[in-house]
């Protein structure tokens, strides 16, 4: 099928050259196509169809691979069992609902191995009801990891919170992502808007993101399900209600992650009456409190 594709794109760039020939200005749309070939230098690939730069492909990407052998080698030294009990379980102790941005990686800023940390990312750490991708993860880190912890990170110098701030169409799919975050601006607007200084506006408003998405999974009945059933059978493992949320800003510009010590209370009493799902005397609630006992 390769083989092919590439056969009709160069009898079609012949044909286009050809055309060319016969207009009024051929010297100009010949030169054109000359352009557009050596902007995409093709080398054949021993009878496998034609590559574009191979070599430096291959040797970019084998860069990884080389930091992971040396990686595995020092773990290695370090622990000889480190990557037995890597591979007989997986029970992370955090769920991290983190921003894409390169410059913020949970394991390196917060100093925890592999296995520690499960982690979900996407544009300025969202908790979007529609994102499967993120709501599978969680029911996931909920019902089957039962992590006792969930972390919504951001950090300043956040890009999707910049273009948030901006008033002009980023185009979809990325302006609808947008979107929710303009939500935490309209929602937040009398605060914000005091705020002269655009530079602790936007600081600002990434510290209100990371609460709305904090929130957010307070309003999921996942994690309503699985707080209530621990409350109702006496936290009987970590002492405390779980999953407990936390929401938490890094700086790149220092390297700090610090907590915001959100006051969630103060938000849930006054979201209690629109979207509890659960009550104490929930049928589903006792069944799960009742399948918990057996599983301890």
């Amino acid at each position: 099928m390769m083989r092919q594709f590439v056969v009709f794109f160069v009898l079609h760039l012949a044909l286009l050259q050809y055309v060319a020939s016969l207009t009024k200005g051929p010297r100009k749309i010949q030169s054109f196509f000359t352009r557009v070939r050596s902007l995409v230098p093709l080398k054949r690939d021993h009878g496998k169809g034609f590559t574009r730069n191979k070599d430096e492909i291959d040797n970019n990407i084998q860069t990884m691979f080389d930091q992971n052998k040396a990686w595995k080698k020092a773990k290695d030294a370090e622990d000889p069992d480190f990557f037995n009990n890597l591979g007989s379980k997986h029970e992370p102790r955090y769920m991290w609902i983190g921003c894409a941005d390169a410059r913020v990686p949970a394991e390196v800023i917060t100093g925890e191995d592999a296995g520690s940390i499960f982690v979900v990312r996407n544009v300025a750490n969202l908790v979007v009801n529609t994102d499967f991708n993120l709501m599978s993860a969680l029911q996931y880190a909920v019902k089957e990891l039962k992590v006792p912890h969930i972390v919504v990170c951001g950090h300043y110098n956040c890009g999707g919170i910049r273009a948030a701030m901006e008033q002009r169409d980023h185009s979809s799919p990325l302006e609808n992502w947008l979107r929710n975050i303009r939500d935490v601006y309209r929602i937040h607007r009398k605060e914000l808007d005091a705020i002269k200084d655009p530079e602790k506006r936007h600081r600002r408003l990434v510290e209100l993101n990371v609460v709305e998405q904090c929130l957010g999974l307070y309003k999921t009945g996942k994690i309503q399900k699985a707080r209530m059933a621990n409350y109702m059978a006496g936290n009987p493992k970590h002492g405390y209600t779980t999953p407990c949320i936390h929401g938490c800003v890094f700086d790149p510009a220092t390297g700090e992650l610090k907590s915001l010590n959100i006051n969630f209370r103060k938000y849930i009493n006054e979201l209690h009456e629109v979207y509890d799902l659960y009550g104490e005397d929930s049928e589903e609630i006792a069944a799960e409190v009742a399948a918990a006992a057996l599983q301890d």
